[in-house]
């Protein structure tokens, strides 16, 4: 089974993955500390309609560091981190986001592809369901896990402002 949605809530701090309409998993992420933007620059979090362009990280070991979606060969710990505090972790897998709407959040200083907005892992003693990240939508690694090994190349990803019991569709 893949997924063919996966919807992002900005007030929820929440992820849902769906195939054919029948929900398939909910995690707790975290998104921009900043709240929702698609500016270039702004550590804000972009909304709409986007696709994943890139999977990166298939077989790597579990909290694996990437820096510019490269894989370093280094394992996240704690005593990395303090070797490394200003660095920005991103853990595990990548689902590198691609802006579906012209002028909003694909093209021109809006582009989330060229903002490098990722849904990806970070490191486990980060807080999930709160907004802390510079933009991209972090996961626990062990989420991020299973929602790599759900998501194929060019799934939609909605995100959104609003709570994800508005966004659902209608049980019937």
């Amino acid at each position: 089974m893949s997924l063919d949605l996966i919807l992002v809530s900005l007030a929820s701090q929440r992820l849902i993955g769906l195939s054919g309409g029948m929900q398939v998993c909910d995690y707790p992420v975290s998104t921009a500390l900043k709240g929702a933007g698609e500016q270039d620059g702004s550590g804000c979090t972009p909304r709409g309609v986007h696709r994943v362009r890139a999977r990166i990280g298939e077989g790597q070991p579990l909290a694996s560091v990437y820096i510019g979606r490269r894989p370093t060969g280094e394992i996240w710990s704690h005593e990395l981190a303090r070797q490394h505090p200003q660095r920005d972790w991103i853990l595990t897998r990548i689902l590198w986001l691609c802006g579906e709407e012209s002028g909003f959040n694909r093209g021109g200083r809006q582009d989330s592809q060229r903002r490098y907005i990722y849904l990806h892992g970070t490191p486990d003693d980060q807080p999930m369901g709160v907004a802390l990240s510079h933009g991209c939508v972090r996961l626990r690694n062990s989420d991020m896990l299973v929602l790599f090994d759900l998501t194929p190349v060019g799934c939609r990803v909605e995100i959104h402002e609003q709570a994800l019991d508005l966004l659902m569709p209608a049980k019937t």
